[in-house]
């Protein structure tokens, strides 16, 4: 009967210890989990924290419509559009007391470049219009850098092809 209490014993604690490795795997498991929940959220404030917020937008000044051709399609077409730019401030005067004046020939000619490369195709998408804001956006600030267009809105957008 000995040799029986003997089995018994040894099997006992084999199980229990089997238990407490289940147990200690288990919780490795959830210390990763959320030792990884912790770096996504670090990194995401981190990721806020380092973008750069550009200054929003002080003044928006109006541009009369446009009309161009658009070509580079099967049919070309032409394009009305009605463009608004978010400016950084409004225009203001200058160091002399005089209102400073605004380059409108050059805005406008800048826009019209911009947009008689335009391909019809591509204008006819969100992906096409969002790309023709951020090229106008881009060429109005490298031509007139005073202006400091931070948006640029479409008041209107007609295509006929």
């Amino acid at each position: 009967m000995s040799d029986n209490t003997t089995e018994i014993l040894e099997t006992v604690p084999a199980k229990k210890s089997r238990g407490l490795g289940w147990a200690f795997v288990a919780l490795l498991i959830t210390a990763a989990v959320l030792a990884a929940m912790l770096l996504v959220v670090s990194r995401r404030q981190a990721h806020k924290r380092t973008v750069v917020a550009e200054p929003p937008v002080g003044a928006v000044l109006h541009l009369e419509t446009f009309v161009v051709n658009v070509g580079e399609s099967e049919q070309g077409g032409y394009l009305r559009v009605g463009i608004d730019l978010g400016l950084e401030s409004a225009p203001g005067k200058s160091g002399e007391g005089k209102e400073s004046q605004l380059p409108t020939a050059m805005i406008r000619d800048t826009t019209l470049g911009v947009l008689s490369v335009a391909k019809a195709d591509e204008l006819l998408t969100a992906e096409g219009k969002k790309k023709l804001k951020e090229t106008l956006q881009q060429a109005l600030n490298a031509r007139a850098p005073e202006l400091r267009v931070r948006e640029v809105y479409f008041t209107e957008f007609m295509m006929q092809r």
